[in-house]
């Protein structure tokens, strides 16, 4: 994985108070409704982020976006774009998708199916040569919008050995016409962003619907060095562990059972990660740090240094932090 958020020459621990905004912002996107090497790191000393590389089209032309376990939808930046970044300070090329540019694209006009799946019926005033149009605002002011278009997209695909093969599908994504707020800085800026949410307009979702694919994802993370594959399809070799989500849930919902410090399991009330209306726990690739309710957060910091005695608490950019070495 390729970091998104870069760490200045001389800055200690990275920029945490970037990482907090950005998770900020990131519950705001959270209430929106393939086997790729990622780029990334999830360090909030480093890249807060994961992108990757795709391709579209024919003939296939490469797109870097983030990867976003907490949205659905696949956009890309558009040739027709306004504000939309031609330069990234991640060190990538940016490219502009152009849907006449590719023989196998096509635009989706608001009658068809998907968009009326899409808005859950058939939008007022649609005739076929209107195009389906999307809009998305992010909780930090940012916003896409443009219209859903169709076209080929390639990837690597788990095969059960340890391998990979290539694969191809049809997928229906939005041709990003407009981008605002952060969307269109160029510090670090991607092509677009790539959702793996639980919705049918999912790029996952569409590619099981067509049978190419099983609808499961997995991602492998090396937080050291940075690196990872983020799989498309159920992954035979090697084993891996697992936990069951929580289903009818509008996001990736899990059931945290208990919190361990250095092998002793925290006393905490029974009730405290009961799952329901604003409660429960989430995992979601676009945040960056680990959130925890402050009775908890009270409880792991009183272990830790009922453990290490000797640790004090040092001041980073408004953060209170402390810094461990295994001995």
């Amino acid at each position: 994985v390729h970091r998104k958020f870069r760490r200045a020459a001389g800055e200690e621990g990275g920029n945490i108070t970037a990482h907090l905004a950005h998770d900020v912002s990131r519950r705001g996107r959270l209430l929106d409704a393939v086997d790729v090497p990622l780029g990334g790191l999830g360090l909030p000393t480093d890249t807060g982020l994961y992108y990757t590389k795709i391709e579209i089209g024919t003939p296939p032309k490469p797109f870097h976006v983030q990867v976003d376990t907490g949205s659905d939808i696949l956009w890309v930046n558009c040739i027709t774009c306004d504000k939309c970044p031609h330069k990234s300070g991640l060190g990538i090329d940016l490219m502009l998708y152009d849907p006449k540019g590719s023989s196998s694209g096509s635009t989706v006009s608001c009658d068809q199916p998907f968009c009326a799946a899409t808005y859950g019926g058939k939008l007022p005033g649609c005739t076929a040569s209107l195009p389906c149009e999307y809009s998305v605002m992010y909780g930090d002011g940012s916003t896409t919008t443009g219209y859903f278009v169709s076209d080929s997209l390639q990837y690597n695909q788990v095969s059960g050995d340890g391998q990979t093969r290539y694969g191809n599908g049809s997928v229906t994504f939005g041709c990003g016409a407009q981008q605002g707020g952060d969307l269109g800085n160029t510090n670090q800026a991607l092509d677009g962003i790539i959702g793996f949410g639980q919705s049918n307009t999912s790029m996952l979702s569409q590619l099981a619907a067509a049978g190419k694919v099983k609808k499961i994802f997995s991602h492998c993370l090396d937080t050291i060095t940075g690196g990872g594959i983020f799989a498309i399809g159920e992954v035979v070799q090697p084993k891996m562990k697992s936990t069951p989500l929580i289903p009818n849930m509008p996001h990736y919902n899990v059931k945290l059972k208990s919190i361990d410090v250095g092998g002793t399991a925290l006393q905490l009330p029974s009730h405290i990660f009961e799952t329901g209306e604003k409660k429960g726990t989430i995992i979601d690739s676009g945040t960056t740090l680990t959130y925890l309710p402050e009775l908890v957060y009270k409880e792991v910091m009183a272990k830790i240094f009922a453990k290490h005695q000797d640790m004090t608490f040092r001041s980073i950019q408004d953060f209170l932090c402390f810094q461990y070495h295994e001995r």
